[in-house]
């Protein structure tokens, strides 16, 4: 991945200094990030700790897709909302908090999810896309188009205190619909989740991520990373393209 790269001004160097100095990271890498534009889906308990990394660690623009209000229940693992801000739109609240840590970047606050009518246009702005919908409907429209697109996307996704994430190269790798070619029949929008547990799954993602946009490479490419939170154990499974897959083992995939 090659995103497009912006100067550095020196209060970029100043802040992100300390992850400058990884080995292979440097000034070059800095600069991909600052060019670079992530979608988010969606900014809650798994995306907005996520997005708290990606603004930390220098991305230039955000795109953020969320629908809704803030609810009381969403306190226990949605970093990026407010006990003052219930009832009032999760986008904004989102985008509010991440320019308190970050004013330097850019934030195209979307107040939708992702349906057939946004998913073409919200993945075209982006270079890379990062699927923390709780719906597979969503997830479904964001790996087409990703596919269709030639976007890599981070996938991830956490139930009660388990994880899982995984990279998406089209053409190189399984889509998410190798992996799950129909809705998964017991998956509901409410399920049992720990905050922490989510936290975990994003810094996973928003890692891999910062990779792939920085040049560093895709640890997750073809493997799905489990993590169980109460056994504190991890898998990496290899994971394959399905030659029948609807989405990309077709000519356009």
């Amino acid at each position: 991945m090659d995103a497009r790269r912006r100067p550095l001004t020196d209060e970029d160097r100043a802040v992100h200094e300390w992850q400058m100095w990884i080995d292979g990271f440097g000034e070059a890498a800095q600069e991909r990030l600052k060019g670079a534009t992530a979608l988010v889906s969606r900014c809650g308990g798994l995306g907005g700790p996520l997005c708290y990394h990606l603004a930390s660690a220098g991305i230039g623009r955000l795109i953020l897709a969320h629908a809704g209000v803030v609810r009381p229940s969403d306190l226990n693992r949605q970093i990026l909302m407010t006990h003052d801000w219930i009832g009032r739109p999760r986008v904004e609240s989102a985008r509010r908090r991440l320019l308190e840590l970050n004013p330097r970047m850019e934030i195209e606050a979307v107040a939708e999810n992702v349906t057939e009518a946004n998913a073409a246009a919200l993945v075209g702005r982006a270079d890379i896309v990062f699927d923390c919908a709780p719906l597979f409907r969503e997830r479904f429209l964001m790996n087409r188009e990703c596919v269709r697109q030639r976007k890599p996307m981070i996938e991830a996704a956490v139930f009660e205190m388990e994880g899982q994430v995984t990279t998406v190269l089209p053409g190189g790798t399984p889509c998410l619909a190798c992996l799950y070619p129909a809705d998964p029949p017991q998956w509901n929008r409410r399920f049992p989740v720990l905050g922490a547990v989510s936290a975990m799954a994003a810094a996973i993602a928003a890692t891999e991520g910062i990779k792939i946009l920085a040049g560093l490479g895709a640890g997750l490419a073809g493997t799905l990373l489990h993590f169980d939170g109460r056994s504190m154990t991890f898998q990496r499974i290899p994971i394959a393209r399905r030659p029948d897959c609807a989405v990309c083992s077709s000519p356009a995939g």
